[in-house]
This record gives C-alpha cells, structure tokens and sequence, in this order.
C-alpha cells in the first residue's frame, strides 16, 4: 500500500471510530448540551477569597461561575459568614449562600505494605460562601483582570490561517454568515469551557464547526443536501458541522478522545437521525469531505 492510500485508509478508519462513538454517546442520553461560552456581556473573573485574597480553584471556579451567572454577581469575591464578620462585614438576612469544597489534610499510620505511603489524607468538607454582593460594609477593591485571551494552540492555528477563512470576534454568538463570507467568534475572554473541555478546547471545537459551514458555502463545496432532508436541511448541516469539527479536532490534537460535549449538541438534531437511520452516516460522509478539502488549502510540508 503507498503512503497516499495508507493515509487515506487511517483517515476513515478515524472518522468511522469517532462516527461510531458519537452514536453510542448519543444513544446513551448525554444531556443537554453545553456551550463552552458565556453569553452573559458580565465580565469572567477568577472568584476570589475576601480574606485570605487566595483564589479558589478546581470545581469551585466552575461552581462559583455558576452562581455568580445565575445571580448576577458581577464581583468575583467571595467568603464564608464568619470571614465576612471578620472584615467588619454583615451578610444581609435572608442571602442564600454557594456550595464550595475544600480539603483537610490529617496524618494516619502508614499502610506497611506500602511504601510509597506517607501516611498523609485527605478528605473534602463543604463550605458556604455569600458574594461581596450579598453583604454590607464591604467596599470593592480595583477590578481584577479578565481571564483574556486564551491559550493557543499553534497547529489549529496555522490550520485555521491556511483556509484563508476571515474570521472576526465579537458578541456572545458563534456562526457563519454566507453573505459577508466570514465567520464570526464571541470574543476570547468569554470561553470558560465546559466539564469536558478546556478554554482553549472549547474555543478551536467551535471555530473547527464554523470552518466546516465555511467550506460547505456555494463558492467552495456548493454543500447541498437535496430532497431527501427537505425541512430538516438546517440540522443536516448542523450534523454535518459538528461530526466535522469532532473529525478536526481529533487529527490536529486539540481533544484525546470524542468529547461528550459534541454528542450533546448532536443530540438536538435527534427526530432527524430517528427519522432516517442513514443520516448520520451521510453527515459523516460530508464532515469527511470537508475536512479533506480544508486539508488541500494547507501548505505541503
């Protein structure tokens, strides 16, 4: 076999695994999905402690986020009853608190038949935070720094650059708009990413589902889906767009394994792929033309 049909064949080997598994996360009801933006025009700020001015971090970022999101809190400072006292603070009756984690480590005997113990544990205790906003006698201090831009990844990003695509930021939407020809992003600084993607994951996953409707305009693959889809042209393309950036994402590195969030999005166009039990494959079939003609527009090595 040449080095062409190998590659050739390892391509649709790749694609059918990522197909395959898409399907099954499907059928096993991933949930709702989740976009891996804020639409909210709030800043996105690292939650800190009152107090201690640590930051928290792990789940309790996601977690406080969330609060702050569904509350509106606009400040990201945060502390318990007590610490808030402590300030010179009162928390206002009837302010509900947020749920955080912390650990306590304690010292135990060793396992003996383990070396590598050191006899050190830890176990998680809850804790409840009120925000700055939830209490009197506190003045806010200068704005912390927004998260910024996000961390890149060199190859997507060469990849992108190579199509030629023009692509803007701004706003809280991700699309494509045949008319201006251009792709447009919501502005880094809002990417918080989701349970299974990083900020910068979930940033080149959305702008890898934009390239695939880019490249399926009339002026490059003319991507039309005929009589057989009618109505459902819409989610056919969506379908098509994501199994394409869950195509890209897996040859140029940016996630390690089909990610849960693109069969959650999948999922929306579910009636479609109840309705024809070939649709999938036939979005799978296009993703892989899309992926192959964005390939054509890199550089040879």
């Amino acid at each position: 076999m040449s080095a062409s049909s190998h590659a050739r064949a390892q391509r649709r080997d790749i694609h059918a695994e990522i197909t395959s598994k898409l399907i099954a996360a499907i059928e096993s009801d991933p949930g709702r999905p989740c976009m891996p933006w804020r639409r909210s025009s709030t800043p996105l700020f690292m939650p800190e402690n009152a107090l201690t001015k640590k930051l928290y971090n792990g789940i309790n970022i996601v977690s406080l986020w969330v609060s702050a999101e569904a509350q509106g809190y606009a400040a990201p400072i945060w502390a318990t009853y007590r610490q808030w006292s402590e300030l010179g603070c009162q928390v206002r009756k009837g302010e509900k608190s947020s749920l955080v984690i912390f650990y306590k480590e304690y010292e135990t005997e060793p396992e003996a038949d383990n070396a590598d113990d050191d006899g050190k544990r830890r176990v998680a205790r809850a804790s409840y935070v009120f925000n700055a906003s939830q209490v009197d006698g506190y003045t806010l201090p200068d704005a912390p720094q927004p998260l910024g831009p996000i961390d890149r990844i060199d190859a997507a990003d060469r990849f992108v650059r190579a199509t030629g695509a023009r692509i803007e930021h701004g706003g809280d939407r991700a699309f494509y708009r045949p008319s201006t020809d251009h792709i447009q992003m919501p502005d880094e600084d809002r990417f918080c990413g989701t349970d299974t993607l990083t900020r910068s994951e979930g940033y080149y996953a959305v702008l890898a589902h934009e390239c695939i409707h880019w490249c399926g305009s009339e002026k490059r693959l003319a991507r039309e889906f005929g009589k057989r889809f009618g109505d459902a042209a819409y989610a056919a393309e969506e379908l098509v767009a994501e199994i394409g950036s869950a195509f890209l994402c897996a040859e140029l590195g940016i996630t390690q394994d089909t990610r849960p969030d693109h069969a959650q999005y999948l999922a929306q166009w579910l009636k479609l792929l109840k309705d024809d039990n070939r649709a999938v494959f036939t979005a799978a079939a296009k993703a892989s033309e899309a992926v192959a003609y964005l390939k054509k527009l890199q550089a040879p090595d």
